[in-house]
């Protein structure tokens, strides 16, 4: 079974051509997301493609860290919530800076493609109500989730 999203990608930058070929890749980031996590409901997700600055804009007025981050999550439900979330329920808000993640690519020599998908996974989980800075546990928990959906889709090196 394949998991359903309706993806909204929105591109607020132009240090990096946001292809057709690099907006498919993050909607199926996002299912793929879903579908490890038997999400049983067609969320709609929004993802954002900015730069340094406006991620680091983001990140000031959200969390009061005023410097960049490569990836920004904005969950609409708390984890216990997601039973009650039905179709067409907006999951959540996703940013990402792509000035960032080519940057990081190029730091952890993999494709900057592999970057922007891993950094849609993790939002995406995000999303879903994990989060690594709770605790050591959790943080393996999310990071082994996030390997093993980047090995359904073929990405990890």
């Amino acid at each position: 079974m394949s998991a359903k999203a309706d993806v909204f990608t929105r591109n607020e930058q132009k240090i990096e051509t946001v292809t057709p070929s690099l907006r498919a890749l993050v909607r199926r980031a996002v299912k793929a997301a879903l579908e490890y996590e038997k999400v049983g409901f067609t969320p709609e997700v929004s993802v954002t493609f900015t730069d340094n600055e406006g991620i680091r804009e983001l990140n000031a007025a959200h969390r009061n860290i005023d410097r960049p981050t490569d990836v920004l999550s904005f969950p609409l439900f708390e984890k216990e919530e997601l039973a009650e979330a039905s179709d067409g329920d907006a999951l959540g808000d996703i940013a990402i800076s792509l000035e960032r993640a080519r940057g990081q690519a190029n730091e952890y020599g993999h494709s900057f493609e592999r970057e922007v998908a891993f950094l849609t996974v993790h939002s995406m989980l995000h999303l879903l109500g994990y989060d690594h800075e709770i605790s050591e546990a959790d943080e393996k928990e999310m990071f082994f989730r996030q390997e093993e959906i980047l090995k359904t889709m073929g990405l990890l090196r």
